[in-house]
């Protein structure tokens, strides 16, 4: 038996018998999971011999027809289909840069049993800043959905323990970049981003560069990962 044959037959189990009546004439839950591996086998990154990266981060479009009949169930059916996706990762040889998560979304130009899936390779960004420290701060640096603080004399953004903010990026050294900041006698904020020598470089604003000023809104782009700086207030 496949594993989308045994994922179809836990979710008949996960939600009884109104399953097969609420999916009936809708998008399949079996279909969705098998579009999900395609969209990992489209987008795999090669990093070595054995290993590709693939996206982690996955937006399931739908009907809002379709979408009604699901959400009853979206819950579970995105708990089995992370767990059947983690199972065909393995077996490929893929890996996922942070947690797989799963989200189901209207689309008003999709008709009844019709979907799309948006993906995007998302890491898992780590920091030992408290929330405190993060509310606290005049500037804040936005990753990945993460808010880590600003602030003097500064922060190294990379890949390796020794960083101040980790991002489990393949693309990302492990001292990748050093974002500097230092107060003013007007009492604003000066923040400047340097390359550490790293092996893919950085791109500020769509333009690659080793070191330069930042202002509130500026995009630092490493490997596959980009950091934008917010000014709460001053700067």
């Amino acid at each position: 038996m496949g594993g989308l044959q045994r994922l179809e037959q836990r979710l008949e189990q996960v939600i009884s018998g109104a399953f097969a009546k609420a999916f009936r004439s809708a998008v399949q839950p079996v279909e969705i999971s098998a579009a999900l591996q395609r969209e990992c086998d489209n987008n795999a990154q090669i990093l070595s011999r054995d290993r590709r990266l693939v996206p982690n981060d996955f937006h399931v479009e739908l009907s809002q027809t379709d979408l009604d009949r699901l959400s009853p169930y979206d819950s579970a059916l995105a708990e089995e289909m992370r767990t059947q996706l983690g199972v065909y990762a393995d077996q490929q040889g893929y890996t996922f840069p942070g947690p797989v998560t799963i989200a189901f979304e209207a689309a008003e130009d999709l008709t009844t049993g019709r979907f799309r899936i948006r993906s995007r390779a998302q890491a898992k960004v780590t920091s030992h800043a408290t929330h405190t420290q993060v509310g606290r701060a005049r500037a804040v640096l936005e990753v990945n959905g993460t808010r880590h603080p600003l602030q003097p004399p500064g922060l190294v953004v990379g890949r390796g323990t020794e960083a101040d903010v980790r991002i489990n990026d393949p693309g990302v050294s492990r001292r990748h970049v050093e974002f500097t900041v230092a107060g003013s006698d007007s009492g604003t904020l000066a923040i400047s981003v340097t390359d550490l020598g790293s092996t893919n470089g950085m791109q500020v604003d769509g333009h690659r560069i080793s070191s330069t000023q930042l202002h509130d809104g500026s995009r630092v782009r490493i490997g596959n990962t980009t950091l934008t700086v917010r000014v709460v207030e001053g700067g």
